[in-house]
Parts: C-alpha cells; sequence; structure tokens
C-alpha cells in the first residue's frame, strides 16, 4: 500500500485542503470567475492638438485595459477636419462598453467600436440661438446621450452670438444599423431643452 508522507518533527502539518483553496481563490480574479480579456478595435477622431492623444488614451488606462497598438493617421484628415486614430486594446468583456461611454463623456468622438461601424447616417437641421446656447455643449449631449457619432456639422450664424436672429446648423451622425429613430428622438429631446427646432431628418447610409 502506497504511504501518506509524514512531516519531520520539526515541520508543521501541511493543510492540503487550505493549498487547494488557496489556488482556486488565484484563479478567481473577477468577481469569482476567472478572467477573460479579449481583444477589441476602437477608432476615434482627435483635434489636431497637444495632449488629445493622450488624454484620449486615459479613459482606457482608467478601466484596465491593455493597449496593444495605436496607429496615428497624421497624413489624413475626417470629414470634420480631425485625425482618425485606430486603437487596439485587451480587456475583460465587461469593461469594454464602460469606456466607450467613458470616450464620450470626454469629448472623444468615436467613429468605430469593433466590427461594428456606426453605419446608418441621419441628417438634421438644427434652428435657433445654438452659438448663444453653446452648441458644443449640444453636441456633446447629443453624443453621450444617443451614443451616435458626429459625422459632420455645417453651421450658418451670419449675424454671430448675441443676435435675435436665429442660425442653422446641418448635422450628419453615423450611429449603429437599427438606431436612428432612437437617436433622432434624443436629439428632439437636447434641442428641446435649448428652445432649439429640429426639422424632419433625412436617412442613409455613407
Amino acid at each position: 500500500m502506497p504511504s501518506e508522507s509524514t512531516p519531520a518533527p520539526d515541520e508543521p502539518p501541511v493543510d492540503r485542503d487550505a493549498d487547494a483553496a488557496a489556488d482556486d481563490e488565484d484563479a478567481e480574479t473577477d468577481g469569482g470567475h476567472e478572467t477573460t480579456l479579449q481583444a477589441h478595435t476602437i477608432r476615434l477622431e482627435l483635434v489636431d492638438e497637444p495632449g488629445q492623444l493622450l488624454a484620449a488614451l486615459e479613459p482606457i488606462a482608467d478601466n484596465g485595459a491593455n493597449l496593444l497598438s495605436i496607429f496615428h493617421e497624421r497624413g489624413s484628415l475626417t470629414p470634420r477636419g480631425r485625425i482618425p486614430v485606430e486603437v487596439d486594446i485587451e480587456c475583460p468583456p465587461a469593461r469594454f462598453e464602460p469606456i466607450l461611454e467613458d470616450l464620450r463623456e470626454r469629448g472623444v468622438n468615436v467613429i468605430q467600436a469593433d466590427a461594428e461601424e456606426y453605419g446608418d447616417e441621419v441628417t438634421l437641421v438644427l434652428v435657433g440661438h445654438l452659438v448663444d446656447t453653446d452648441l458644443s455643449d449640444t453636441l456633446k449631449s447629443i453624443q453621450n446621450r444617443s451614443g451616435a457619432s458626429v459625422a459632420d456639422i455645417d453651421l450658418s450664424a451670419p449675424a454671430g452670438a448675441g443676435s435675435e436672429a436665429h442660425s442653422s446648423a446641418r448635422l450628419r451622425l453615423r450611429a449603429r444599423a437599427g438606431e436612428i429613430p432612437a437617436v433622432v428622438e434624443t436629439v428632439r429631446e437636447v434641442a428641446a431643452e435649448k428652445d432649439i427646432d429640429v426639422i424632419a431628418p433625412l436617412e442613409g447610409r455613407p
């Protein structure tokens, strides 16, 4: 019969159950489940100013993701005159959406997330005191609350800020397939808060 090993007189007995429990605890790193990292590609557009790329990477690090690579396309510009940047990361599945939300909250325009490109488009016209009500804040609110991406904007404000005359803006948004109606409704809600009128959209694909 096989015999169990006996500890030396000066050695404490080995608790094999405790060792097994410790091994199990080491394997459980995320809420009691083994953490699995998934690779993702995020395509952004950034203003060509110092520090913009670093600021865009902060939400990735803050949410515990690993940065794999960055492709900074300085030689080309998006329709809005910004620089396209492609970032490869890896993170636990549950942290990917919070990363995207954090990017949008910081004013970073997400053009594409993984293979799910923002392929549907809608064009709206905003009419009202767009400059006086802070157009940049309006666009940021639309992006944060709808999840859409601002592809292009054409502002017409001949009278300038402080004028009683209304200004207008042609706004082109990109959204995931099937989300256009919800995006339009969100735009109407944001516009209503600032007494801005929204002219009926024209939908299409790029």
